[in-house]
């Protein structure tokens, strides 16, 4: 029998909604019918080799993040990247500490890779009660530090691309200590999924140890190499910035929310939740600075919630900023939020 997501699979789809009646408490029952139906299909297909098992794992392992997360969904969270092989006595790792110690005094929760170095220090800071370990499982050096061990909130991944989603997806803000590989990987995933409108602006933070120049080598790079050839355009540096202190790196996060609160995409609408309002006088200055993001005829200009975010009460009575955004130029998405917190 050939299985369509289209409604017309007969007695299959009969049983299909016989067996979510029958478990009950499903919120979204056509997703739940396409994922079932997709597996179906799948099984359909397989031809013998590891499909099915990515497959399986790949959505375990998402449930079971989407679970361990969703009782902290109201506060915000930081992700701190850096080498698992720094070492307790160096600047790096004290700093860390400090960070996640000061983002936990401020109200955010630290999602780190929850293993050595740079990643037990951040948690060390923080505390258990205010740190996600999100762990991969490795031949080698990456285990999970005493700090998440046995938490709840430490979970372990077969695939990367799994990991990175639960790293990006939960975050709120990035903050990057030197590193390896895998954290120059998670840089430029990050700076891409922003860069191409895949994720929603946060803001990134560069740490370097005072006097540092792992960020500034690494911003030397990009300008003399990927700016200087047209790989990426002038307003894409906005989306980092360099720090060398653990109180700056925390302000900068707290600033990036100081007014701007989050977007939704509603049609070909972009809609910024503010938590404060806008004067006319800045009013006239986005109109005039950013007129370019905008597609013809295009316009700026404030509102209340709209009928499509009743699913959203909670933040129904902040101001809204809407623009006719052409979503083409992320960096200076970024500039105009930048505008909007400033004073």
């Amino acid at each position: 029998m050939e299985i369509h997501f289209r409604g017309d699979n007969g007695p299959v789809d009969e049983l299909i909604q016989d067996l979510i009646e029958l478990v009950g408490d499903i919120r979204r029952p056509r997703i739940i019918r396409e994922m079932i139906l997709a597996s179906l299909k799948a099984g359909q297909e397989d031809d013998g080799r590891v499909d099915l098992k990515l497959m399986n794992t790949s959505l375990k392992e998402m449930r079971f993040t989407a679970k361990a997360f969703s009782a902290y969904r109201h506060v915000k969270k930081v992700t701190v990247f850096g080498s698992a092989r720094t070492r307790p006595d160096e600047t790096t790792y004290k700093m860390a500490r400090l960070l996640g110690q000061k983002l936990s005094k401020s109200g955010y929760m630290v999602i780190t890779g929850g293993g050595p170095g740079i990643m037990q220090a951040v948690s060390e800071g923080a505390g258990p009660e205010y740190s996600f370990g999100v762990n991969i499982r490795l031949p080698f050096e990456q285990k999970p530090n005493p700090v998440i061990e046995g938490s709840l909130k430490n979970i372990s991944y077969k695939y990367f691309f799994n990991r990175k989603v639960a790293f990006l997806k939960e975050s709120d803000a990035i903050a990057l200590f030197p590193g390896g590989f895998g954290t120059l990987d998670e840089a430029m995933e990050t700076l891409t999924l922003v860069q191409t409108g895949k994720r929603n602006p946060v803001p990134l933070v560069l740490v370097d140890e005072p006097g540092g120049k792992y960020w500034i080598r690494w911003i030397e790079f990009v300008k003399e190499n990927l700016l200087a050839q047209g790989y990426i355009s002038k307003s894409d540096l906005t989306l980092f910035e360099r720090v060398d202190s653990a109180d700056d790196a925390v302000q900068r996060i707290n600033h990036f929310y100081s007014r701007y609160h989050s977007l939704r995409y509603i049609d070909d609408r972009l809609v910024i939740r503010l938590i404060s309002g806008i004067d006319q006088q800045k009013m006239e200055e986005l109109r005039v600075c950013f007129s370019d993001i905008l597609r013809p005829q295009g316009e700026i200009y404030l509102s209340g919630s709209l009928p499509e975010e009743i699913d959203e009460p909670k933040i129904g009575h902040l101001p809204r900023l809407i623009l006719d955004f052409k979503r083409e130029d992320f960096g200076r998405l970024r500039e105009l939020i930048d505008v909007i917190n400033s004073d």
